[in-house]
Parts: C-alpha cells; structure tokens; sequence
C-alpha cells in the first residue's frame, strides 16, 4: 500500500543541493511501505499509520510511532531507523552512527543505483521495522548512572551543590544529553566552557536543545 506524499515535507526534497535524487528515491520506497510521512527535527519522518490527517495525531502518539528516517550528511546520505539495535539485520547493513548512539541504526547511501539495487532488501527492512513498532519492543538505554561525569563537570557540582541539585532533577534523557555534549570535547577549557554555558538552562530545567 503506497501512502501519500505530505506537502509540508516538500521544501525538504525541493530545497536539496546534494543526494536529491537519493533523496526522492528513499521518499519513495517508505511511502511504498504504507508510512505516514512527516516532518521531524527538519527532516522527513515515516511513521505508523494513524486515523489522523497530517500533522493532527497527537505528540506522544507520533513519538512513539516513529519507524524510519532521512538524512543527508556530506559523505552519504541514509534511512536512519529509530529502533535499528532491536531489528534483525540478515545483509549487515545497520550502521551505528557513533558509539554513544544506543537505539538508531543507519543504513548509508552514496548513489541513486546503490538504492534502486537494493529497493527490495530496503523495503525488507523497513517491514522489520515496523514489526519491531508495532510489537512495541522497547531499547534498554544505559541509565544516566551508567555515564561517566567529567571532572569538571564534578568540581562545578563540588563549589556549587544547588546546581548538583538542578542537573539531577533534570530528566534522566537530558541528563544524558548533557553528559555526552559535555564529555565530547578532548580540551578541558573547551568542557569548561560547555558547562558553563549550559547552566543557565540547567537551573531552569531545560534540556540542551530547548
């Protein structure tokens, strides 16, 4: 069952100065798969199919719905699956974006013939996938007391503990973003500097990117 194309995911596809051929042919291959398309974090999402129109299911229901993903980068572009560390993966494509990246698994692309060669395998996937949703298989995520604190980060909780006290009422997701942004960087002025940027938002209970 093909699904309809969103026009409100349209600019993606028409703003494209690389991959839009690649693009248009991964466009293709969800909507094939009976997804909802949407447009998420600026880029077009394929999700559970719903009784809603576009842009009317609820967030909490389109959250939990998400099944598949397109990016571009510079080198390739991808179907980036939400649950891909859940999904059985018979041909090794899955990819791991880095190695903080628990749930999501990438399959690369750098030509439009590597994806018409493979449009039955990627439409495979993409069944597991939502196989995989549907049955509402949950990801363990290491918990936040998993991650390793920088030490600055711990000498900032030592000289002021009322932000100790903020970043652990932080929910657990923000926190780990936050241990991750922080820990990035290999200089320590350049971790101190993230820290200190990221305290105002801390104490007001935001996350990185709110």
């Amino acid at each position: 069952m093909t699904t309809t194309m969103n026009p409100k995911v349209d600019f993606f596809f028409n703003k494209a100065d690389k991959w839009q051929a690649e693009f248009d042919k991964l466009r293709m291959i969800a909507l094939d798969c009976g997804l909802v398309e949407e447009l998420k974090w600026g880029c077009p999402c394929y999700i559970l199919p719903t009784s809603e129109p576009f842009g009317k299911a609820s967030r909490s229901s389109q959250k939990s719905n998400n099944v598949v993903l397109i990016h571009g980068f510079k080198e390739y572009c991808a179907f980036l699956f939400f649950k891909g560390v859940l999904m059985h993966d018979p041909a090794g494509l899955l990819i791991q974006q880095t190695e903080n990246v628990q749930s999501a698994r990438q399959i690369r692309f750098t030509s439009v013939d590597e994806i018409n060669s493979r449009e039955p395998m990627l439409k495979d996937y993409i069944r597991e996938a939502i196989k995989v949703e549907k049955a509402g298989l949950k990801v363990e995520l290491k918990k936040v007391s998993q991650y390793s604190v920088p030490n600055e980060l711990q000498h900032k909780f030592n000289a002021i503990p009322q932000f100790e006290t903020a970043f652990n009422a932080l929910t657990p997701g923000r926190q780990r973003a936050y241990l991750l942004h922080f820990s990035q960087p290999k200089q320590s002025t350049t971790r101190q500097s993230r820290i200190e940027k990221a305290m105002p938002n801390i104490f007001s209970g935001k996350g990185l990117n709110d």
